[in-house]
C-alpha cells in the first residue's frame, strides 16, 4: 500500500446500514426524499443537481450512506437509464480523484468509504450495458480507477477497480479506449493475478494481530454481521474474485491478440498453470481459460508449448495422445458425463482413429502399449463376446465370482500380492457386460495396489471403476481409495474432491439407514487435512514463514501457524460434522500398512472395515 499504512488507523465508525435512510440537513436537500418524489421532471432535476455538487457535502455520514444506496441501486436494477442519464458517472469519477488526491478528506470517519462504493457503482452499471460503458468512458471513469488499480489505496478498491475496468474492456466500442492504457492496464493484470493472494494474506488474513486489521475492510467484508470466521471467509472470496477478475481483464486483450508478448512471459505463464477459478466466480475458467486463449495464437501456441509448467507437447495431435492417453483410457467404459451420453464411446473413437494404421507416429513404447490394450477391450473383446451364449456366460459369472472369492480370502491372510493376481485373473476373465462385477474387481485390486505404495495404478483401477458405476462417481469405495491415492502423490485438491464425494456417497442411502448415518472419522480427518493444504493462501503462508524464518533474530509465528490450523479444522469440522457425528470403521492406508503384515491374519473388524459392501 502506498498512502494507506495499517499503522496509522484512522478513527472508523461502524458502516450505516443502508436501512438507516433518515433526513439529513444540507442545502441539497435529503438524497432519499428527493428519489420518492413523485414528479418525474422535478425529481430528474433535482438529482442530476445532488450528483453535480455531492462531492461538495460534509457529512461523512451522508455521502456513506447514500452510496450504499446507489450501490444497492445498482446492483438490483444495473439496467436502470434513469442515474446513468443524470450525472452518476461523473460524480463517482469526482469523488474517487477526491479520495486518491485529498488524503486528509479521506481520512475523516467515514469518507474512506466512499472511493470503494464509487467504483463498485461504476462497474455494476456497465457490467451488462455498453451504452453504459460508453458514457462512463465519456465521463471519464477509466483513469481514477486505473489510479485505483495502482494500489493508490487497498486490495479492497483494486478489486472493484479490476472489475469495472474488465467490464469497460470487454465491449467491442469501448476496448479502443481502454487499450490507449493497454501496456500499463495488462502488466497491472498480470501483477494482480500472480500477486494478490500473498498481498491479501500478508495486509489482512495472516495478520498476528487481528487490531492490525483495517476496521473498514472488517466492515465491507462482513457488512457489520458475523465476526472472525466470516472476515476470513470473505477475505478468501474476494482475493479469488480480485484473481478472476484481473484473468478476464487479460482475456479482453488476449483474445484480440494484442500485448501477447507481455502476456506470454514464461515465468507468468508457470504461475498461470497454478490459479484456478470457482471458489467465488462459478464461472470461472481460471488460469486454464486464459492459456486456451492464447492457444488460438500461433504465438501464443509456441509460448504455451515452451512452457513445461502449462501443457507439454500441445502443438500436434500426436504429441497430445502421449500425454492424456495414459489418464483417458480408464474413462473408455463411461457411458453418461455432465449430461452427455456415449462418453466413453467418443474418448475410444478419438484415441483410436486410424491407430491401426498411423500408430507409427507415435514414438512412445508405453502409449502405444495402453492404445493396444484399448484396442483388444473395446474392439476385440466386444466382438468376441457379442453372441457370447447365456450358458457361457453364466458358467464365466460363476467362475468369477469364485476366483473374487479367492482374492479376498488371500487379503485377509495378508497375501496382497496374491489376492491382486486372483483379482487380475477374475477381471480377464469377466465379460464387459457385468459391470457390477467388475466395479468391485477393479475397486478391490486398487485397495492390493494402495498397500503396496502403487499409487498411480490405485488411480487408475479406482477411476475404471468409478466410470463404470451408475450414475458415474457413485461408487463410495473407490471413492475413498482414490483420495487416498492422490493424498499418497501430494494431490490435495483432487483428495478434497473425492473424500467429499464419499462422503456425500455416505448419505445417499436409503431412508431407513439414514437415522444411523456417521460420517467416517477417517473421512473427516482427510477433509482437514486436504482443505488446510488446498486453502487458497496456502503458499502465500508458506512463503511469509518462509521470508519470516531468513530474517536474523526473529521467531516463527508459531502462533499463526495454529490460528490458521484452527480455522481450517474447525471450518471443515462445523460443515461436516453439525448435528451429525463420527463412525468408526476404516483406516487410513497409512494405518492398514502397520495392520497387514505378511503372514498376519487381519482382525475380524478391519476385514468387515475393508471389504464391506464391496464384497
Amino acid at each position: 500500500m502506498n498512502s494507506l499504512k495499517k499503522k496509522e488507523k484512522v478513527p472508523i465508525t461502524t458502516m450505516p446500514s443502508v436501512d438507516e435512510k433518515c433526513c439529513y440537513n444540507n442545502p441539497l436537500g435529503c438524497f432519499f426524499c428527493i428519489m420518492k418524489e413523485p414528479n418525474s421532471s422535478i425529481r430528474s432535476n433535482r438529482i442530476k443537481n445532488y450528483f453535480k455538487k455531492m462531492s461538495l457535502i460534509d457529512e461523512d455520514q451522508e455521502l456513506v450512506l447514500v452510496l450504499s444506496g446507489l450501490w444497492t441501486m445498482a446492483m438490483s436494477q444495473p439496467n436502470d437509464k434513469e442515474l446513468p442519464s443524470l450525472g452518476i458517472f461523473e460524480c463517482m469519477t469526482s469523488l474517487i480523484n477526491k479520495g486518491i488526491n485529498h488524503k486528509s478528506w479521506l481520512h475523516k470517519n467515514q469518507n474512506i468509504y466512499i472511493p470503494y462504493y464509487a467504483a463498485h457503482i461504476i462497474g455494476s452499471y456497465t457490467m451488462n450495458n455498453v451504452d453504459f460503458a460508453i458514457k462512463a468512458l465519456d465521463c471519464g471513469v477509466l483513469v481514477p480507477l486505473l489510479d485505483l488499480s495502482r494500489g493508490n489505496m487497498t486490495w479492497v478498491e483494486q478489486r472493484v477497480a479490476i472489475r469495472a475496468i474488465g467490464h469497460l474492456a470487454s465491449y467491442d466500442k469501448t476496448f479502443k479506449d481502454v487499450a490507449i492504457y493497454e501496456g500499463e492496464i495488462v502488466k497491472l493484470a498480470m501483477k494482480l493475478a500472480s500477486t494478490c493472494l500473498e498481498d491479501v494474506y500478508k495486509e489482512f488474513v495472516g495478520l498476528k494481530d487481528l487490531n492490525m486489521r483495517l476496521k473498514y475492510h472488517c466492515d465491507l467484508l462482513t457488512r457489520g454481521v458475523g465476526g472472525l470466521e466470516m472476515e476470513n471467509r470473505k477475505a478468501e472470496e474476494w482475493a479469488s474474485q480480485l484473481q478472476c477478475w484481473s484473468l478476464h481483464l487479460l482475456n479482453c486483450f488476449a483474445i484480440k491478440e494484442r500485448c501477447l508478448n507481455l502476456i506470454c512471459d514464461q515465468n507468468f505463464l508457470k504461475d498461470l498453470s497454478e490459479m484456478w477459478g470457482g471458489l467465488a466466480n462459478d464461472t470461472s475458467p481460471g488460469g486454464v481459460g486464459l492459456v486456451r486463449v492464447l492457444c488460438y495464437n500461433k504465438d501464443g501456441r509456441r509460448c504455451i508449448a515452451e512452457s513445461k509448467d502449462v501443457i507439454k507437447n500441445l502443438c500436434t495431435r500426436y504429441k497430445v495422445l502421449e500425454v492424456v492417453s495414459m489418464c483417458l483410457v480408464d474413462l473408455v467404459e463411461l457411458r453418461t458425463l455432465g449430461g452427455k451420453s456415449n462418453v466413453g464411446n467418443t474418448i475410444t473413437r478419438t484415441l483410436l482413429d486410424d491407430f491401426k494404421q498411423r500408430k507409427v507416429k507415435i514414438k512412445n513404447n508405453g502409449v502405444q502399449q495402453v492404445l493396444e490394450e484399448m484396442w483388444g477391450l473395446k474392439v476385440d473383446r466386444k466382438k468376441r463376446e457379442k453372441n457370447m451364449s447365456d450358458e457361457i456366460l453364466e458358467e464365466k459369472r460363476v467362475m468369477v465370482s469364485l476366483m473374487k472369492q479367492q482374492g479376498n480370502n488371500s487379503f485377509w491372510l495378508g497375501k496382497i500380492e496374491e489376492a491382486m493376481m486372483k483379482y487380475s485373473e477374475a477381471l480377464d476373465l469377466c465379460p464387459l457386460r457385468f459391470r457390477k462385477e467388475r466395479i468391485v474387481l477393479y475397486s478391490n485390486r486398487a485397495q492390493c495396489k494402495l498397500l503396496l505404495g502403487e499409487a498411480n495404478d490405485a488411480i487408475s483401477d479406482t477411476t475404471k471403476a468409478l466410470s463404470l458405476s451408475s450414475p458415474t462417481n457413485s461408487h463410495a469405495k473407490s471413492l475413498w481409495r482414490r483420495s487416498q491415492a492422490y493424498d499418497m502423490k501430494g494431490l490435495a485438491k483432487e483428495s478434497l474432491m473425492d473424500c467429499i464425494m464419499f462422503v456425500n456417497c455416505c448419505f445417499k442411502m436409503d431412508s431407513s439407514m439414514k437415522k444411523n448415518m456417521r460420517i467416517p472419522y477417517y473421512a473427516v480427518r482427510m477433509i482437514n487435512k486436504q482443505m488446510e493444504s488446498t486453502w487458497l493462501f496456502k503458499n502465500a503462508q508458506l512463503k511469509t514463514f518462509a521470508d519470516l524464518s531468513e530474517k536474523p533474530n526473529h521467531q516463527p509465528h508459531d502462533e499463526l501457524q495454529i490460528s490458521h490450523k484452527e480455522h481450517i479444522n474447525v471450518r471443515g469440522t462445523r460443515i461436516l460434522l453439525q448435528k451429525k457425528g463420527f463412525m468408526e470403521g476404516l483406516s487410513s492406508i497409512s494405518e492398514e500398512h502397520q495392520l497387514i503384515e505378511k503372514g498376519d491374519i487381519i482382525s475380524r473388524r478391519n476385514k468387515k472395515a475393508v471389504f464391506t459392501q464391496s464384497m
